[in-house]
């Protein structure tokens, strides 16, 4: 068996092997020469066999003996397998980093008025948001858990439903006096439309084409208006008073709550075939961190 002290050894044999110098290795080890040194001193003295060729100088570029480079594969290896063993044991830790992925407007609009609720409740874990409307790699980016808004399939990953949500025309109230004026839906057709675009290339996503359609509402241009790729940016344009906005009902609910925004027409119900699902790796399903925000998620939703 290894004892600590040789561990310690080992690792300062391997930086300076790997850099051919003491200096180096001290450097990266954070510690002086002489303590690389000597560390690598213990080691040979407690395998009773040199590990470097050592030169007339100092200063000299350290050159591995052939017992030592035969073996330095195997000790990079363990010293990889010891680094995932300890990062796996922290991940079944409660406290440490969480990284949660969303979208730039979830974050915005839904996620970050309501996060401080979590970090109360766990206040060892700590939040890092990945935000972004490209799917991410959780593997290979860390990721531990998701919300992703869509039909719920996602290759490699678990997804249990978190929030349907109604697509609705929405409006600044100083907009021309609105909704008051309005008498009809085909009045639309005088107004600035404001297009979402953040998901248009995705299959079931709401557009006013499709909105309008379904309400059985003809003559009104969707070709014209402004068109934003963020959904917060397209409430946001709404609030400024800039045209009607179509609205997702989870982004849009505080500011409809908060006076930002008013519904128009709102006996006209639209379910958008999409929703809000939180995602994860299914190996990771029982990491303490996960399921405490996985919790958390639906009992906000359920608040």
């Amino acid at each position: 068996m290894v004892a600590p002290v040789h561990l310690n050894a080992l690792r300062a044999f391997e930086v300076s092997a790997r850099h051919q110098s003491f200096s180096a290795a001290a450097e990266e080890l954070n510690v002086t020469p002489a303590a690389v040194g000597q560390l690598v001193r213990t080691l040979e003295q407690w395998l009773g066999t040199p590990l470097f060729h050592r030169g007339s100088s100092g200063k000299a570029r350290l050159v591995a003996t052939e017992a030592a480079e035969r073996s330095l594969p195997d000790i990079r290896i363990g010293f990889e397998r010891l680094t995932l063993g300890i990062e796996r044991m922290r991940e079944y830790s409660s406290s440490g980093v969480l990284t949660v992925t969303v979208s730039p407007a979830f974050a915005a609009k839904w996620l970050l008025p309501r996060i401080e609720r979590f970090q109360a409740a766990t206040p060892d874990t700590d939040v890092r948001l990945d935000t972004q409307l490209k799917a991410v790699d959780f593997l290979t980016q860390r990721i531990d858990v998701g919300v992703r808004y869509g039909a719920g399939h996602w290759p490699g990953l678990t997804a249990e439903k978190l929030m349907d949500e109604d697509i609705y025309p929405v409006c600044s109230p100083q907009l021309k006096g609105l909704p008051d004026n309005f008498q009809s839906l085909a009045e639309l057709a005088s107004e600035t439309l404001i297009h979402d675009l953040s998901m248009d290339e995705h299959t079931g996503f709401t557009t006013w084409a499709t909105w309008l359609e379904a309400a059985g509402v003809k003559g009104v241009s969707t070709q014209r208006g402004m068109k934003i790729n963020n959904s917060a940016a397209v409430l946001q344009a709404a609030i400024d008073g800039q045209g009607i906005a179509l609205a997702r009902s989870v982004m849009a609910r505080d500011d409809l709550a908060a006076g930002r925004l008013i519904r128009l027409f709102p006996d006209i119900h639209f379910a958008s075939p999409l929703a809000y699902y939180v995602v994860y790796r299914p190996e990771c399903a029982s990491l303490p961190r996960l399921k405490a925000f996985r919790d958390w998620l639906f009992e906000e939703v359920h608040t």
